[in-house]
């Protein structure tokens, strides 16, 4: 029910689509006026506690009160994790306000990945295909982010293969976890999937991608049965152990037995039974849910809400919920509808303000980006 925030992955970096709200912060700053006559500052300066790190951005409720998210890209990987962030700790940071997460990995960000044998003939390339890639991205041309993405990957790819150092076979196996839950693999199944991953490495290095992925799929056709022992599914008691639902023992005796027909048609390989089954069970399985109270829900929101408009969403989430149990989805689509009409203003207020980070200031020690070679 609550609206998750949509995010596109490129480019092998954080390239997410979004928008932050664009507000004064300071009196003073940089300004500049934007098409829609909105001003917002170029450069700015904010103080406030960290809510929560992701590796490469900081969420901060700031000293005013608002919410950002801080992008870090500028910063080394290196630098980022001495930086050992925790919940809670004071922080003050300047930067420039961006109108979308794929603002924050700009074509400097990018260039630091890239393989150092690169020549200065191919980076003016790749930052023509990369600002296409951009002007792409905002007309939501995937087709010719699809195009532009391949061209750029025919320029680095080769220097990409050429560094490449494969891990050995037994670390590559040993990733599984097969040693750590006693899982010992057939000397005969051993030496093929040795054989398979030689053999996967070689036309990787060479850029066969569909020979490679042939091996890559053989080997793990005959791990298959390894992994269906190091991780067994679920029976019904146990998938059921945590599961808060309003059943009685017949209903529930009828979705065992569901859930055991559906477990077998998946070992039997036999997809469209599967399908079919799991289907059933999840939908039978849906109108027992214990809906969560209302007060409950509420208390995700880190924003206030007006009283009236709190007595209002009350209305319409419970009516919706009871319309849903019903099963009348027209009638409660309607009542979803209106309790988000009402707090959709509330998420765009208090959305994050994004910001890329051009100084970091944590227990008064500032720090600035490495220069880029």
């Amino acid at each position: 029910m609550k609206k998750p925030f949509k995010k596109t992955w490129i480019l092998a970096s954080a390239l997410t689509l979004g928008m932050a709200v664009m507000t004064p912060l300071q009196a003073g700053a940089t300004s500049v006026d934007t098409t829609n006559h909105v001003t917002i500052q170029i450069e700015q300066k904010i103080k406030g506690t960290i809510k929560y790190f992701d590796g490469d951005g900081i969420s901060i409720k700031g000293s005013d009160g608002k919410n950002y998210f801080i992008g870090l890209h500028k910063f080394s990987d290196k630098q980022i994790e001495q930086l050992k962030l925790v919940e809670g700790q004071e922080i003050a940071v300047e930067g420039s306000i961006v109108e979308s997460y794929s603002d924050f990995y700009t074509f400097d960000v990018y260039k630091k990945s890239l393989p150092k044998e690169v020549t200065k003939e191919e980076l003016v390339q790749l930052e023509k295909l990369f600002t296409d890639m951009r002007k792409a991205e905002k007309t939501e041309n995937y087709e010719e982010m699809e195009r532009i993405f391949e061209a750029m990957n025919k320029i680095t790819r080769p220097y990409e293969l050429a560094n490449w150092q494969p891990e050995p076979f037994e670390d590559f196996i040993n990733e599984a976890a097969f040693l750590e839950g006693n899982i010992t693999i057939k000397n005969q199944d051993k030496e093929q999937l040795k054989a398979l991953y030689s053999d996967w490495v070689k036309f990787t290095k060479e850029d066969k991608s569909d020979e490679a992925q042939e091996k890559i799929d053989k080997i793990f056709t005959i791990l298959e049965p390894y992994f269906q022992e190091l991780y067994p599914p679920l029976t019904f008691e146990q998938y059921m152990a945590d599961m808060e639902v309003d059943i009685t023992k017949e209903e529930l005796t009828k979705l065992k037995s569901i859930y055991d027909e559906a477990q077998k048609a998946d070992k039997d390989k036999n997809e469209e039974l599967a399908i079919k089954l799991w289907d059933q069970f999840y939908e039978m399985l849906s109108s027992h849910y214990k809906p969560v109270s209302f007060e409950e829900y509420m208390t995700d929101f880190e924003f206030d809400i007006s009283e009236s408009d709190y007595t209002k969403l009350k209305q319409h989430y419970e009516e919706a919920i009871a319309l849903d149990q019903k099963g009348e989805d027209e009638k409660a689509a309607a009542q979803w509808e209106a309790f988000y009409k009402i707090l959709d203003p509330y998420y765009l207020q208090n959305k994050d303000i994004l910001i890329s980070a051009s100084k970091l200031t944590i227990h008064g020690t500032d720090l600035l980006p490495e220069q880029t070679k």
